[in-house]
């Protein structure tokens, strides 16, 4: 198997023949990333629909040193994290199981508690998702391996930070007495909030002289954490389709008449203008709640307008090469 699975470095290969049962762990967790990157970019011109089509648009995104190539890194590495603690919870792997650290008793702002019940062994997910994750970077080689390496590592910090102790009552009628806690990683849409915020965030750097780090290209701006996520050139503005850029272009886009944001129609559509069609769609109306319990709804034809972003009047793949 691990020798048909595409795309695997010499490292990740002897890491799937070692932890064969983790890669059915790391396909869901690309799932889930895959689907939290779709979200993230709903409403802007790249829309991580690359995704669905296979890697070669995503490839060429990943080949630039963008923003949005820093998002992908973070968003996949944390996926990545997400699904092997998740797996170590359940039982699905051999190699790991809850947190054993988390026995005895602890102390917190409430008082005193026993750990108990299934904490999520985060560490071990981070460093699995390392391992596997980073392998594909060559070390210190060059400044797009430091820079990929820095975003993996911000992901799977994003996952950690949203780690949370979550406990049970016992005692009399429910009161807390006594407490058994554990620690749960969060939903999953947290980690993708958070780091669509450090993407809208993102710095930008340069190399410093003797190779072995970052710094700001703008002065102006703060140096960047091991939080933050940093790239090196600036994007593309995604208008038109181009395999050089990895870009599927806004042509048919649905955009939003009436926003005055990303997805509005002026800024989706690049100025090129929209095309307006009439569609029927059936949506429930006159809901009416009916003791007890229930809420009956009539089925209701209405006509709304979509609107879709024209193509340019060359259309077709740009390329420069």
């Amino acid at each position: 198997m691990c020798d048909n699975v595409p795309g695997l470095v010499s490292r990740q290969r002897q890491l799937c023949r070692r932890h064969p049962e983790a890669m059915m762990s790391i396909g869901r967790g690309v799932a889930a990333w895959t689907a939290e990157c779709q979200h993230q970019f709903r409403r802007h011109r790249w829309d991580c629909s690359a995704l669905e089509r296979g890697q070669r648009l995503l490839g060429r995104v990943l080949q630039r040193s963008s923003r949005e190539s820093a998002f992908v890194h973070a968003i996949s590495s944390a996926g990545v994290v997400f699904a092997i603690t998740r797996a170590c919870s359940q039982g699905e792997l051999k190699s790991c199981s809850c947190d054993p650290e988390k026995k005895g008793s602890a102390k917190d702002s409430k008082g005193r508690f026993d750990w108990g019940g299934c904490s999520d062994n985060i560490d071990y997910g981070v460093k699995f998702a390392r391992a596997f994750v980073d392998a594909k970077e060559r070390k210190g080689k060059d400044a797009r391996a430091l820079m990929n390496l820095h975003n993996n590592r911000a992901g799977r910090k994003a996952v950690k930070r949203f780690l949370k102790q979550e406990c049970k009552c016992h005692g009399v009628s429910g009161s807390c007495t006594l407490r058994t806690c554990w620690l749960a990683m969060a939903d999953f849409r947290k980690t993708g909030d958070y780091l669509w915020k450090k993407y809208n965030g993102a710095i930008q750097v340069v190399m410093n002289q003797d190779g072995t780090g970052f710094t700001v290209a703008n002065k102006r701006f703060k140096k960047p954490t091991k939080n933050d996520l940093v790239y090196f050139e600036s994007s593309p503005d995604y208008c038109i389709r181009d395999r050089d850029v990895g870009s599927p272009g806004t042509a048919g886009r649905v955009c939003n008449q009436t926003s005055r944001g990303m997805d509005s129609c002026e800024v989706m559509c690049c100025g090129r203008g929209y095309d307006t069609l009439r569609v029927s769609r059936m949506t429930k109306c006159e809901c009416k709640f009916h003791w007890c319990c229930a809420v009956r709804c009539q089925d209701c034809l209405e006509e709304v307008d979509i609107h879709t972003c024209k193509a340019p009047k060359a259309a077709g793949w740009a390329s420069r090469t």
